[in-house]
């Protein structure tokens, strides 16, 4: 026999890991750095330099990029900075990776503290997560139909199943000069920077993934100039790309999760050769993923009734779209200083992070669970203390609607901060309103049972003479009247003719009279 097939391709996880590791190292203060007499801000990312696959491991090696904002003992320059990098390697293991399988590792700090051993040293200690997913790309093949074969009785259903057309990451590069306002003075020296993402948006469109947001730039610097001490500003600088993806179309389903891979700022003179220029360049991450709906109709089973016909089945699983959301979320608390905290005379510069810790799926969907981190610096009424800083934790907790479902389900999940305020209501208390997006994709697995090939043999005639050739049945829970008419040599079109049936479904304790059919 000639099977027609049709391919689908697909991506099917081999495994993960996680594993947890603490970096601990001492870091000495360069000479040319003045004596430190209090951290007043840390802040760590993570850097992969290489990611090998052997058999049953990842091989993981990187860095840990940190900086220290920190106050002197110096008079005129009250505030100074550091940057270093804590090198680590770890493995993690996983049964039946392959060293040609794509791997995605991911690494989050779960947190980072810095002590004071004395003016010239430091103590650096973080918490460090990494995770690895292994995943193999392959296709399945569907039987559709049977070339010049008209003799078989087929049992055929409808897989409603994706198709993945792209699964990759790329990159959207951005460069930009950015300029101080006439009000603020030169600059002399970065002490405190940060980029972060804001409202971001994709979509397919022409054959890219359109990108769309922009980047909220904070900067605290030593004005060039005696006088002019502290200074800050804060700016947004407006994202808008496309990275090249010839496949995608506009009614695929798509996934594209945005982050800031990295970024740099540095000081640029401008025409007139002072500096009060930032020459900003980041890169911006996409994980990306496009589906497309199909609709199959496959061939579940076979037989017939002048051969023995044998299928040979495997179990494959295949994904079907069960939702997808987006919900605005709204957070709101206040955050109070504690005792011995200096006094806040004015905000500086707030940074914040999202963190989505946990998900169930409930009655009523999917019930989000995670953490929105306030870290805000801000001058003080003490000029021997000009800046001081808070950090807070605010919970929250969202639900996003979602069908109920039977089967089991495979959530992607991830949130984007929109817009946070924060508005001082006094010396002691800060207001945080935030509005943040909640991405969901949510997968329905489902398994059946596809045919791979088909043998034949000749018909066993003595079997079938003593097989009866007349028999009363009563239908069982579960039963198709395909496979009641299989198991006793029969066609569906006979089992309705005889039973006058107008449709091809029978229900438990329907009574059915089954007439054997010899060719």
């Amino acid at each position: 026999m000639e099977l027609e097939n049709k391919k689908l391709h697909g991506n099917q996880e081999v495994g993960r890991a996680f594993s947890q590791i603490t970096l601990d190292d001492d870091y000495n203060l360069p000479d040319y750095k003045p004596d430190l007499t209090k951290v007043i801000r840390e802040r760590g990312t993570i850097r992969f330099e290489e990611t090998h696959v052997s058999s049953g491991h990842v091989w993981l090696k990187g860095v840990l990029s940190f900086s220290i904002l920190y106050r002197t003992d110096l008079d005129n320059k009250k505030l100074n900075q550091l940057q270093g990098e804590i090198p680590f390697q770890e493995s993690l293991a996983i049964d039946g990776v392959e060293e040609h399988n794509p791997v995605k590792v991911e690494g989050k700090i779960e947190d980072i503290s810095v002590s004071v051993i004395n003016s010239r040293k430091l103590s650096i200690r973080s918490l460090v997560e990494f995770t690895a997913a292994a995943k193999v790309s392959g296709e399945e093949k569907i039987l559709t139909g049977i070339k010049e074969e008209n003799s078989c009785e087929m049992l055929k259903e409808t897989l409603e199943a994706l198709e993945l057309i792209t699964d990759k990451k790329d990159t959207l590069r951005i460069r930009k000069e950015l300029s101080l306002s006439s009000n603020k003075p030169n600059m002399e020296e970065i002490l405190w920077s940060s980029v972060e993402l804001r409202g971001m948006n994709s979509k397919p469109k022409n054959g890219e993934i359109e990108v769309t947001g922009e980047a909220l730039i904070y900067v605290l610097y030593a004005g060039a100039e005696e006088e002019a001490g502290l200074q800050w500003f804060e700016t947004t600088v407006p994202i808008h790309g496309g990275v090249e993806c010839s496949s995608c179309e506009t009614e695929q389903i798509y996934w594209v999760k945005p982050s800031l891979e990295q970024w740099s700022m540095e000081i640029r003179p401008d025409e007139d050769g002072e500096e009060r220029n930032l020459m900003l360049e980041m890169v911006v991450q996409l994980e990306i993923g496009l589906w497309r709906e199909e609709s199959i109709e496959m061939i579940s089973d076979i037989y017939a009734l002048d051969k023995q016909i044998k299928p040979e089945f495997k179990t494959a699983v295949f994904h079907k779209l069960w939702m997808k959301n987006e919900v605005k979320c709204k957070i709101a608390d206040k955050i109070e200083l504690l005792e011995g905290d200096e006094d806040i005379l004015q905000i500086c510069v707030n940074e914040e992070t999202l963190n989505i810790e946990q998900t169930n799926i409930t009655e009523d969907g999917v019930l989000a669970e995670g953490t929105l981190t306030v870290e805000i610096l801000y001058m003080t009424s003490d000029d021997s203390m000009p800046l001081g800083a808070k950090k807070a934790y605010i919970p929250f907790q969202q639900m996003i609607e979602m069908p109920k479902s039977q089967g089991e389900m495979q959530i992607w999940l991830h949130g984007e901060i929109d817009q946070v305020t924060t508005v001082l209501l006094d010396s002691r208390m800060i207001e945080v309103k935030a509005a943040v997006t909640l991405n969901l994709l949510a997968f329905q697995k489902q398994e059946r049972q596809l045919i791979t090939n088909i043998s034949q043999e000749e018909l066993d005639l003595k079997a079938l003479q003593q097989s009866p050739g007349i028999v009363g049945y009563i239908v069982r829970p579960g039963d198709k009247l395909f496979c009641i008419a299989k198991e006793h040599h029969t066609t569906v079109g006979n089992l309705m003719e005889t039973n006058r049936l107008a449709q091809p479904v029978v229900k438990p304790g329907e009574k059915l009279l089954i007439v054997k059919k010899v060719e």
